[in-house]
């Protein structure tokens, strides 16, 4: 092959590989996507309750242990079907408006590498209808369901299609932020044309790397030396610090010299595309380094003081860990842990995912959070828990469980729990407020973000959510996973929820966790506990996984296990392996413990110790904060 006949082949574009009929095959693929997902948005709203509402319902026990993606039986009364609510019907409009505004750029920018904008029209109107084509078999499929297969995937040459993703992703980052829209639309389309994800997530760090190469490539001595500081240092972390009663959320460094074309064209050859079609896919993108530095979060991340306002007075520790070393990738995922025995804590039950996406655990309100951790695990490793658990038990009905009819050795474990649970279960929701302000800043940059969370952590991820939905954010956030979540089951909060999420909602629940009833059992539970039962919304997944979560401290130690079948690309290998010894030696511990040969007196003995174990951590914060008001005193 000869050097100019090389050189035409590396600088194919779109226009090059497709034909003018493949083409037209390709923009109806995309129109077809594009549609799927806005009725996933009108189905989650329109959709009435899959099953009719039953006062007399039994709650699941633990021998109900299959995995399952409908609704099983509740553990508390159902809501019955309402016409939608003036707040449903405007979060509606909005969410439709923002994702028809999204859509028009995405097309009209995919349009433009196709062809002219006539031609495109003309395509679609002698080509197969564009609306019948999309609305076959979406009624009750999931948003990530494949839509109609394409004739596109047969007639391309087996080496094309990864080439069309690559361009599109290419295409859909030059908007000058990675929607996460853009993703679920580029995961539809790998799926019709058979192009695995493992690719797409390939090309998505290979692009993200090359961005970086290129504007480190671009600076001069000093730029480049201050890129080198903010390689080291600008992990995505948010500080809360109470600065004249306000604070400050942000990123240090930032990427100096301009971004050329030549210098993307160079780092970007390799994809399979031209080096310099790649950079004009890019557009702006390709030559602004204030635009690379918002998409990684460099720049982005002021929060104004007003805001944190309201919030600093209740969330006295907040801030993102990374958890592996920092990769540039174009997808950001954070794990929020519910519950603490110790500090590493915050970190280890996410070192289970790998480095496809930039990773990063939720630091927030560990001083509550451990309180939380101490007085549990001190409960369940006593000799009273099974006396304690056999009680819960027989008042698994939520009903029973509000109900004042408790006996005294009940009363006595609850008031361990109670106080820390009820602290750390209010500061939750302060904090997935402040995490709302974070992802609504582009503290994360301009990138889509994932949330997994357990227990109280999965309450973070909740109010977060209803605070994007409040605000209209959308486009934000690209998955949710919720496990063993102590919230409410009400319909038109997850469906708030699910239409500010523009990926996968799941509910990870557990019909055998009777420490989280026993936990929720004095709040509002009208509506159910979504950690104990199914939400009954379109487009929210269900998995009971009460086989494996027989008790809400397990979550901690599973959460690789949960995962796998969710976010399966996303979990590091050998993961598994490791949480399934750590589980083997809890279940040893398990098994030594019997019963003593007074219940009650263990019991007091169990009260006893955690009580006096949670006032000494309480008195010893409060020596360490008078001690470092001291400090400053002396300082000023």
């Amino acid at each position: 092959m000869s050097h100019n006949k090389q050189k035409e082949q590396k600088e194919r574009d779109l226009v090059s590989l497709l034909s003018l009929e493949q083409r037209a095959e390709l923009t109806l693929l995309v129109y077809a996507a594009t549609e799927r997902m806005r009725k996933s948005i009108e189905d989650t709203f329109d959709s009435p309750p899959t099953k009719a509402s039953d006062s007399n319902e039994k709650p699941p026990t633990g021998e109900e242990t299959s995995n399952t993606d409908k609704p099983t039986e509740a553990t508390a009364v159902q809501e019955k079907p309402r016409i939608p609510t003036p707040r449903l019907k405007e979060l509606r409009k909005n969410a439709l408006a923002s994702f028809d505004h999204w859509r028009q750029a995405a097309i009209q920018r995919i349009g433009e590498a196709l062809g002219s904008e006539a031609e495109v029209e003309k395509w679609v109107q002698h080509a197969e209808n564009p609306a019948s084509t999309a609305g076959e078999g979406v009624g009750d499929t999931a948003v990530l369901e494949a839509p109609k297969p394409t004739p596109l995937h047969s007639s391309l040459p087996h080496d094309y299609p990864p080439m069309v993703i690559n361009a599109i992703l290419l295409l859909l980052l030059s908007l000058e932020c990675y929607d996460a829209r853009s993703r679920v639309l580029l995961l539809l389309l790998s799926s019709s044309l058979k192009v695995p994800v493992s690719n797409l997530i390939e090309q998505e760090s290979h692009t993200a790397g090359a961005l970086v190469e290129a504007a480190l490539m671009s600076a001069d001595e000093e730029s480049k030396k201050r890129s080198d500081e903010y390689r080291v240092s600008k992990w995505w972390k948010v500080g809360l610090a109470s600065v004249a009663g306000a604070a400050v959320i942000g990123v240090t460094g930032g990427l100096a010299a301009p971004l050329v074309a030549a210098g993307i064209g160079g780092v970007m050859g390799g994809v399979g595309l031209g080096g310099t079609v790649a950079a004009g896919y890019l557009g702006v993108v390709a030559s602004s380094s204030a635009v690379v530095g918002a998409l990684f979060g460099a720049y982005g991340g002021k929060m104004t003081g007003e805001m944190m306002e309201r919030y600093a007075a209740a969330v006295k520790d907040f801030a993102f860990i990374p958890v592996k070393d920092r990769k540039e990738r174009l997808r950001v995922t954070v794990g929020i842990s519910g519950w603490l025995t110790a500090p590493e804590e915050v970190e280890l039950p996410w070192n289970c995912l790998n480095d496809n996406a930039d990773i990063y655990a939720l630091r927030w309100e560990m001083d509550a959070l451990l309180d939380l951790g101490s007085s549990l695990q001190t409960i369940l490793q006593s000799y009273a828990w099974g006396y304690v658990k056999s009680e819960i038990i027989k008042r698994t009905v939520l009903a029973s469980l509000w109900s004042a009819l408790w006996p005294v050795g009940l009363l006595k474990i609850a008031r361990v729990v109670d106080n820390p649970f009820s602290i750390a279960k209010h500061r939750s929701e302060k904090a997935g407020k402040v995490l709302a302000d974070a992802i609504i800043n582009r503290a994360q940059g301009g990138r889509p973000i994932t949330l997994i969370g357990f227990s109280l952590g999965a309450r973070v991820i909740y109010s977060c959510l209803t605070s994007l939905a409040e605000r209209n954010a959308f486009g934000l956030v690209e998955n949710v996973v919720l496990m063993g979540a102590p919230v409410p089951t009400s319909r038109e909060d997850w469906k708030a929820i699910r239409s500010v999420v523009a990926g996968r909602v799941v509910n990870v629940y557990s019909g055998s966790d009777y420490i989280l009833a026993f936990l929720y059992r004095t709040s509002s539970i009208q509506l159910g506990v979504a950690g104990l039962q199914a939400v009954d919304v379109q487009g929210v997944e269900n998995i009971n996984v009460g086989h494996i979560v027989e008790g809400h401290l397990r979550y901690r130690y599973v959460v690789g296990t949960l995962l796998r079948d969710i976010l399966g690309e996303d979990i590091e290998a050998g993961a598994i392996g490791k949480e399934k010894i750590v589980l083997k030696t809890l279940d040893e511990k398990e098994q030594e413990q019997k019963g003593g040969e007074s219940i009650e007196r263990d019991i007091d003995n169990v009260v006893d110790e955690a009580e006096k174990e949670l006032e000494e951590r309480r008195t010893k914060r409060r020596v360490e904060e008078q001690n470092q008001e001291t400090k400053e005193e002396r300082k000023a």
